[in-house]
């Protein structure tokens, strides 16, 4: 197995394992680190394995301690394998009680392994948190949700042995075979939960499925770094499109670029830009807060101004990038700027207008593509576009899409060399004649290895765009052929109801999940209900706000809509776990659909009829 597919530091029949005397099990954990284990890690891995040593003596089985978590960029203290069972255990070496931050930790733990490791996906999952210095012993009891994920299970070390029987003696099943661990893995990260590990410094394939999706990334990432130093190397200039299906890692290539060449004195720092003003907000306040443990971690207590610095410097808001640029004659510091949604750009007449309406530039006459390049153009030596397109979206009025990059390459920036996905001849980029009047000259090249072939869409999500949009369609019978598919993993429900709408996506919200409200922006008649679409949200309070916060999603009731955070279908599925969407036809008909774990559904107008034939609570 190499590094990559490496799933724990140390794996062994239980047998196994109690013949091991617990330096060779040490030896084996530091070994696997690959660093300097500090005495607080060396203690707490000696205080697990005594007690396991203690508590396992006849029980058949496997073990692993450090069992990896790629997508949350850490590790589960030990798995181990009981006849059908698959416990997900932490440590709390020296609490004394079962504290709800840990509770909400070993869970996500189960349910990461439940939603993305293959080997997982049809097994009975219980997470067990054990506090060493516990000394009541809690009462034992499983509790299985309908995915066989139970709730989390306390256990004092006394009664490690007795919660194992109890559990085996409770839980019937096929016994697990050898080679569980080496099922692929395939996450799928929200956009936040990538953003900190690549923050983190794990590589971009790290923190995606262990197989083709990994191997995709890989490539397109490693092909765009080797752009880069292209550029460098030979002082040049290129402008390289990146496509892929949805929800195969366009932004997650955006955001690795970015990261990697974070650093102020890099030689070829990089930033990342993005339409999408709530998105921009939401990342810098993550890496913001990162930054701040961060440096604090080292000994340096800094406050958040100083700790988002560096911060903003490589996540901006296209517009402020571009506006930027108008107070200065000289070059951007950034030899690397990447463009998210790169088709969204301003059209010349849009772009004219701003800068009539702002004062700043009456006479100004080019589309924001063409004046991005002019501002990248300034250095005299080389620098390097990164556009990231998305595929099969509606562009919206005085946006030009990928045509005008593509016009301002060939008939302002000849000079420019264009590296250009061999996908972007489909027609679901509409990059349409501008495309073909490149395509024959010398300094554009076709490479297959800027599209992302493979989505990472959870093996939850399968069938769940079909049945929206069959939902949308009124098609009542496809609708509900597509619903008996998609309910065992992903449950739907149509209800009239908000307060018990409410009530049902909170209780099913486990671990971390967020939930959210989503309203269409039309639906102004949805006031009875106590849902106000015209109310501003903040979305770093809606999105990271605690659950306690009345401004926060999982609070539920601030509703985004599609207005106020332009592509809210895609942050929030990415950072809202279960979600509740509000829609009104022009009949005034109220339509409340209900959904379950990382996709939101859009709703426009629906029959009632629907209530009836889907499922309702």
């Amino acid at each position: 197995m190499t590094s990559l597919m490496r799933r724990a530091w140390y794996e062994a029949t239980i047998a196994q394992f109690l013949s091991s005397t617990t330096e060779e099990v040490l030896g084996a954990l530091a070994l696997a680190s690959g660093m300097s284990i500090e005495p607080e890690q060396r203690d707490a891995w000696v205080c697990q394995i005594e007690l396991l040593h203690c508590q396992l003596a006849g029980v058949p089985g496997q073990i692993f301690f450090e069992f990896v978590i790629p997508r949350m960029g850490s590790r589960i203290d030990a798995v181990i394998l009981l006849d059908s069972i698959v416990l997900v255990v932490e440590f709390k070496v020296g609490a004394s009680t079962f504290s709800r931050a840990a509770t909400i930790q070993v869970w996500d733990y189960a349910l990461d392994l439940k939603n993305f490791h293959e080997g997982s996906h049809d097994k009975t999952i219980v997470p067990i948190l054990i506090a060493t210095e516990a000394q009541e012993n809690p009462a034992i009891a499983l509790r299985l949700a309908l995915d066989r994920v139970a709730e989390p299970v306390f256990v004092a070390p006394s009664n490690v042995r007795t919660a194992i029987e109890e559990l085996r003696k409770a839980v019937t099943g096929i016994a697990i075979q050898d080679g569980w661990a080496a099922t692929p893995y395939r996450p799928t990260p929200t956009i936040v939960e990538a953003a900190r590990a690549l923050f983190a410094n794990h590589s971009v394939e790290e923190i995606a499925r262990h197989d083709a999706g990994a191997e995709n990334l890989r490539t397109t990432s490693r092909r765009v770094e080797d752009l880069i130093f292209e550029a460098r190397d030979t002082q040049k200039k290129i402008v390289c499109f990146v496509t892929g299906v949805p929800g195969a890692g366009k932004t997650l290539v955006g955001l690795n670029v970015a990261t990697i060449h974070r650093r102020a004195d890099d030689s070829e720092h990089a930033v990342y830009l993005s339409g999408n003003g709530p998105l921009v907000a939401v990342l810098r306040e993550v890496f913001t807060r990162d930054e701040k443990d961060r440096l604090f971690r080292t000994g340096r207590k800094v406050t958040r101004k100083h700790a988002a610095q560096p911060v903003k410097a490589f996540i901006q808001n296209v517009h402020h990038f571009r506006d930027y640029a108008l107070s200065s004659t000289g070059p951007p510091a950034d030899h690397v700027v990447v463009f998210d949604e790169a088709q969204r750009a301003w059209n010349l007449q849009k772009t004219a207008q701003f800068m009539k309406q702002k004062g700043k530039h009456p006479s100004f006459s080019q589309s924001e593509a063409a004046y991005l390049i002019s501002y990248l153009d300034r250095h005299k030596d080389w620098a390097v576009i990164v556009c990231l397109v998305g595929g099969g979206q509606e562009i919206n009025t005085g946006e030009a899409g990928i045509s005008a990059w593509l016009d301002a390459a060939r008939t302002e920036y000849p000079q420019w060399e264009l590296y250009i996905s061999s996908k972007l001849t489909d027609s679901e980029y509409a990059a349409g004649r501008s495309l073909e009047e490149v395509r024959a000259l010398a300094n554009v090249k076709l490479d297959d290895s800027l599209h992302l072939a493979v989505s990472m869409r959870s093996f939850r999500a399968e069938h769940v765009s079909s049945f929206v949009k069959a939902v949308l369609d009124c098609d009542v019978e496809r609708a509900k052929s597509l619903h008996d598919l998609v309910s065992p993993k992903y449950p739907i429900v149509v209800t009239r109801d908000l307060f018990r709408a409410k009530k049902w996506v909170r209780d099913q919200s486990r671990g971390s999940e967020s939930v959210g409200l989503v309203a269409s922006s039309k639906a102004m008649r949805l006031k009875p209900h106590a849902i106000d679409v015209r109310v501003t949200v903040d979305p770093v309070h809606w999105f990271l706000g605690e659950a306690s916060d009345v401004r926060s999603n999982s609070y539920l009731e601030d509703c985004a809509t599609e207005s106020q955070f332009r592509g809210w279908n895609s942050i929030g599925c990415a950072l809202t776990g279960t979600q509740i969407c509000v829609s009104q036809d022009p009949d005034g008909v109220t339509t409340i659909f209900v959904g379950a774990n990382g996709k939101t559904l859009r709703t426009k107008k629906t029959s009632p009829t629907l209530r009836t034939h889907i499922g309702c609570c």
